[in-house]
């Protein structure tokens, strides 16, 4: 796996805060809905796609997308038709994505979907992670009220006319956009770490609801930046710095836990 190198070291940074960002506030809200392990399992899903993709010489990102979206899709689908719970639906979904991933993913180009390769990243990817970026926080901060009810009071929320099965499908497909964009960043093993460590560690600080997106936000900016900077100066591979620099974040927030 190639490390980063100085000139692609700006854009690695501004995709990695970018993602960073976004995957962090996107697992704020998870982490309220009780679906840690659910974000995990999903960034596995995107494995056939970026296998597909890279075996036609496409963009990672698209295929991520295009099998996140389907497996998404499913997921929604039977959890509407049966009484199983979402982490087993999505228990499943993984599962059989895994698989085929593996079978179709190129032998020498299957490190890279695992475990990510952002000092591949161009300026286009910039350009696309900054964009989506943005789409998922106007579309998240006007129906995060919204989310929140529906996980409070499901029966109050119907009663103001929330759709809350549609409400959960458009928050599944911003999972699956941050996931994709994730890809790069940290791969698909361990994009879920991304979404989680800096969320929870904002939970031991947050001194509010408000504030609990925010600081998500921030930590999840300084563990990709931090992760990224510390690859390049050591010649390792960014993904797993960025999951350790984000734990770090965690253990730093143990001290300051509220009681």
């Amino acid at each position: 796996m190639n490390t980063i190198i100085n000139p692609s070291l700006t854009t690695s940074l501004i995709v990695g805060a970018i993602v960073g960002a976004a995957s962090a506030y996107l697992g704020s809200i998870m982490i309220l809905k009780r679906m840690a392990l659910v974000g995990d399992a999903l960034s596995h899903v995107a494995l056939p796609g970026i296998g597909i993709a890279l075996a036609f010489q496409l963009n990672p990102f698209l295929g991520a997308f295009t099998a996140l979206a389907i497996g998404i899709f499913l997921i929604w689908q039977i959890e509407r038709r049966t009484s199983v719970p979402t982490e087993a639906i999505v228990g499943l979904i993984f599962t059989v994505a895994l698989a085929i991933g593996i079978l179709v993913t190129p032998e020498p180009d299957l490190l890279e979907a695992l475990f990510g390769d952002i000092a591949k990243v161009s300026i286009a990817d910039a350009l696309l992670a900054a964009a989506l970026s943005g789409l998922i926080f106007t579309i998240m901060i006007p129906v995060k009220n919204k989310l929140v009810l529906s996980l409070i009071s499901p029966d109050l929320a119907k009663s103001q006319r929330i759709n809350t099965d549609r409400l959960h499908l458009v928050f599944l497909a911003l999972v699956a956009v941050v996931v994709a964009l994730g890809v790069k960043v940290v791969g698909t093993l361990l994009m879920g770490s991304l979404v989680i460590i800096p969320a929870i560690a904002a939970k031991n600080v947050a001194r509010s609801f408000s504030g609990y997106g925010k600081v998500s936000l921030i930590f999840g900016v300084v563990s990709a930046v931090a992760g990224i900077l510390l690859a390049s100066k050591f010649g390792l591979p960014p993904g797993p710095l960025v999951v350790l620099a984000s734990a770090s974040v965690f253990l730093i927030t143990l001290t300051f836990r509220r009681s």
